[in-house]
């Protein structure tokens, strides 16, 4: 299965887990008032129930964030689930009686014996929704769907424990390929197949691929390890030490276990919690609908009147870019150059010929990108996120620049951290993409939804004040 497929089936689970057990409370709750209602007496609601179903979606959604959705991971035990359950509705029993005291204006009659009834039940309906719906996904991966490919470089004995892991469960979805070392190890090798030394890993994994790798290889051994890092980094293969890398990877490190197996990740990734993605997806839809069905009509009735009177030609300009998982979209913004066989060659300069009197003011004022919002709506964009390049560009600084590609592991963005701290506008050197990257990977690392609407505020700003590298 490719690394599109995986990804999005993977958010479709988690999707379904977050929308399900927001319909269980809901619907429990709706059943309980009812059932007070109709054969207790009593009313628990003196007015709309639903505005208690928006603020049980809500502190759920809260909770849910802080604490991720666990099922997702491929290898949880029973155990691991009854305890993360219990651990979102205590927090959602205390936010959730904390947001009605807030909000306190005599519209719920709720009683301690009602919530003493109603979480313990939840709790019950949440476990067994996550069990029933955890066995289904082990079936369907069972039966040979939504696999993750996986190859191990060295053989000692965490590598040996770590594939008992990921292999007496057929159910968890990972299929080992096989392993590298300087040479087989017959002893210990676990049936895995040999695949060769450590020089063929590349190779290997340009012709074959892999979703996963693991490591083991001693620290002493860097020089060989950091190429293999290096390739998957920018070839979307999720790279694993186990069990430490600090000797040659000096930054912090996100430690996950595989069952009992520790294990570290490159990075921290804030945008691969559902939680966090259905955040910002939400905050795209609303952002850019507003935009759309607001200031887009008479921003494009003006913009398309002018250039159709100064610039021969159509008032769109369309090219193919960038985006996530290295997904090639059509992106699109207002014409700001005359019509030209270099559009998908040359980056704009500050002083470009190619532009018109017209486009340096689009330009200037970030009105040129106003159509991206489409984009957003589309989904191949969000509102804030690594700038997408031209093909041509990802191409050549692909092959320049280490890491790179990381920051198509997001959603590209019409703005973005490094635009609003100094990295926008022409390129001319190696050094100041590199800091570009830099930036755009501190920002995939760092996200916070504060941290996007401070950079929003930010990139209005500097379109209201001005930005001299705006081009």
């Amino acid at each position: 299965m490719s690394v599109h497929k995986v990804t999005r089936f993977n958010q479709i689970v988690s999707a379904f887990l977050v929308v399900g057990d927001i319909a269980i409370l809901n619907s429990l709750f709706s059943f309980s008032g009812c059932l007070l209602e109709n054969y207790m007496d009593c009313s628990l609601f003196t007015h709309d129930i639903r505005l208690s179903m928006v603020l049980i979606t809500l502190c759920y959604l809260v909770c849910s964030a802080a604490f991720g959705v666990v099922l997702a991971d491929r290898v949880i035990r029973p155990d691991q689930i009854v305890r993360h359950i219990i651990k979102v509705l205590v927090a959602h029993c205390l936010l959730f009686v904390f947001a009605l005291q807030v909000w306190d204006n005599h519209q719920y009659n709720l009683s301690g014996f009602f919530l003493l009834c109603y979480y313990p039940l939840a709790t019950l309906l949440l476990i067994g929704f996550r069990l029933v719906f955890r066995s289904i996904i082990k079936a369907y991966r069972k039966s040979g769907r939504n696999t993750r490919c996986v190859v191990f470089v060295g053989c000692a004995s965490n590598m040996e424990e770590l594939y008992h892991q990921m292999t007496d469960d057929p159910t968890s979805g990972y299929r080992v390929l096989g392993y590298f070392d300087n040479e087989p190890n017959e002893d210990g090798a676990c049936g895995v197949p040999y695949l060769g030394n450590i020089s063929d890993i590349v190779p290997y994994l340009k012709k074959h691929g892999a979703h996963y790798l693991y490591c083991c290889l001693p620290s002493k051994r860097s020089d060989e390890i950091m190429p293999i890092v290096n390739h998957c980094e920018n070839h979307f293969v999720r790279f694993y030490s186990v069990p430490n890398v600090r000797r040659y990877l000096k930054r912090r490190m996100v430690m996950e276990l595989m069952g009992d197996v520790p294990v570290l990740s490159i990075r921290r990734e804030p945008l691969s919690q559902i939680e966090n993605r259905l955040l910002k997806r939400a905050f795209d839809l609303v952002f850019s609908l507003v935009v759309l069905c607001t200031l887009f009509p008479f921003i494009y009735i003006f913009v398309a009147l002018v250039t159709k009177i100064t610039s021969p030609g159509p008032v769109f300009f369309k090219q193919k870019r960038s985006g996530e998982n290295g997904k090639v979209f059509t992106c699109y913004k207002f014409r700001s150059m005359k019509v030209n066989g270099e559009a998908d060659k040359l980056q704009a300069t500050k002083d470009d010929p190619r532009k018109t009197r017209f486009g340096d003011f689009l330009r200037k004022s970030n009105i040129d990108e106003i159509p991206q919002f489409i984009n957003v709506l589309m989904g191949d964009m969000s509102v804030v996120g690594p700038r997408p390049h031209m093909l041509k560009h990802t191409e050549e600084y692909s092959a320049l620049i280490d890491k790179f590609m990381v920051r198509h592991w997001v959603k590209p963005g019409i703005t973005g951290w490094a635009q609003v701290t100094g990295f926008r506008g022409e390129t001319k050197l190696v050094s100041q993409m590199e800091g570009r990257v830099r930036k755009d990977i501190w920002y995939i690392e760092n996200w916070t939804f504060l941290l996007d609407l401070f950079i929003i505020y930010k990139t209005l700003h500097n379109a209201i004040c001005g930005d001299k590298k705006a081009y």
